[in-house]
């Protein structure tokens, strides 16, 4: 795959994360059937999220946060995705 079609995925799915104060505000199909039926409260995470409930921490406007969760989401996958390319590659 060339360099120039990775940077171009790259950068459409940055655009997507830049509309991302686009979606919809409601939850999603599992969270909203944890909502309806009061279980909710009663969930137990393994592994603490870095970026819970998709907003980065430290950012109190929560579009401004979903969108840097999401940019930090995008480079996050593509730099372990382009380190696994290039350790197999070696091999």
């Amino acid at each position: 795959m060339k360099t120039r079609d990775v940077l171009i995925g790259l950068g459409i799915s940055l655009l997507l994360a830049a509309l991302s104060f686009l979606a919809a505000s409601s939850p999603d199909g599992l969270m909203r059937v944890a909502q309806d039926n009061k279980f909710i409260a009663k969930t137990n995470s393994i592994i603490k999220s870095p970026i819970p409930d998709y907003l980065f921490p430290g950012i109190k406007n929560d579009k401004l946060s979903a969108l840097a969760a999401g940019i930090a989401g995008i480079l996050l996958v593509y730099l372990l995705v382009t380190g696994l390319a290039k350790l197999i590659k070696r091999r």
